[in-house]
């Protein structure tokens, strides 16, 4: 099922949650909606869910015009942050719930949705559970219960809301490998929100990157990593620090020192580098220069954060185990891979 997004607006009480957003989502696709709190990534969920209509715009599911259509109507699953599920029920009777609830002949026969149900927890790798009730379940187990549950209904579209945000670091990072595989089986058209870059990164085709209601970026992985086409891009998705310089003559210039070479035209300019593409180089080098004030451990590797000389900040470079951490040492560096954005942008 394809989705497109037509220039939606959404305005609470005056307040702007979107404004003017398009996005087209390819049937099958796995897609995230990245950006920080109040970015109106969980708006735009839940209007395309139905569980909001907009201001303006439309959203299409295929050719159909689904603005002004019920949750129902659209046949959506969702799943939420925090299961959501009936802690009266057995797992299979919140799996079979949006089965049991259809009216007249679109309800299927109890055996059926018992069957129903015991075939989505051989999906979600769950069998045997199905007499057990939410309270003797993991958190991740209940997680799976819930997309189960979504799974029943054979939705047009699956949404997820944070599905891991309630989870501990280690069971979010099994399921969202485990979604990734789930979502290869089945082939829904899937959306979901999160404030996670990594979740984000490693899950989906395509990241929406979302701030202040509008859409800065959208692309794979690569794309908004490698090539971010904002200022916002570059320093929400991974580390990054930033140097005001000077364009001359296709010379970017720090402080006097000549630090890299550009087609951009003549003026000044704000730096971006990401902390592991700076390059210690000898002191009498070309370079920016930094005293040490703190060091720690980052998983693999180690960051320092350098006072720049002149007062101009602070930046982190990561170092690599033959130069010293020390607090106070001086290092001298150089970008090797950067990007450049107008100061005004």
């Amino acid at each position: 099922m394809d989705i497109r997004v037509r220039n939606i607006r959404k305005e609470f009480d005056g307040f702007a949650a979107l404004h003017d957003v398009s996005l087209d989502i390819r049937s099958g696709e796995l897609i995230a909606l990245l950006g920080p709190s109040g970015s109106g990534k969980t708006t735009l969920l839940r209007l395309i869910a139905g569980l909001e209509f907009p201001s303006g715009g439309q959203i299409l599911f295929g050719e159909e015009d689904a603005s002004v259509r019920s949750v129902q109507e659209r046949n959506v699953g969702f799943v939420f942050q925090h299961y959501a599920l009936f802690r009266h029920m057995t797992v299979a009777d919140n799996i079979g719930f949006g089965l049991r609830v259809r009216k007249g002949d679109t309800r299927p026969p109890k055996a059926e949705i018992r069957r129903r149900a015991e075939e989505l927890l051989d999906l979600v790798q769950l069998p045997g559970l199905a007499n057990r009730y939410p309270a003797q379940l993991s958190g991740g187990q209940r997680q799976r219960v819930a997309l189960a549950r979504a799974l029943a209904i054979e939705p047009r579209v699956l949404l997820l809301d944070e599905p891991f945000g309630a989870l501990d670091a280690k069971v979010r990072k099994d399921l969202r490998r485990w979604l990734r595989e789930l979502h290869d089986r089945t082939g829904h058209t899937t959306v979901f929100v999160t404030h996670d870059q990594e979740e984000a990164v490693e899950l989906a085709d395509r990241v929406v990157v979302m701030s202040q209601g509008r859409i800065e970026q959208v692309g794979s992985a690569d794309d908004i990593y490698d090539r971010p086409e904002s200022p916002f891009v570059y320093s929400f998705i991974g580390q990054s620090n930033r140097l005001p310089v000077e364009v001359r003559g296709g010379e970017i210039g720090y402080r006097g020192s000549v630090i890299g070479q550009t087609d951009e035209r003549d003026g000044r300019w704000t730096l971006f580098v990401r902390p592991h593409d700076l390059d210690v180089v000898p002191a009498e080098a070309p370079g920016v220069r930094g005293t040490i004030a703190l060091s720690r451990r980052s998983h693999g590797s180690r960051i320092a954060e350098l006072d720049l000389d002149g007062g101009e900040g602070r930046i982190e470079v990561e170092l690599s185990p033959s130069v010293s951490g020390e607090q106070g040492h001086v290092l001298n560096l150089r970008p090797r891979s950067w990007k450049l954005f107008a100061p005004d942008v």
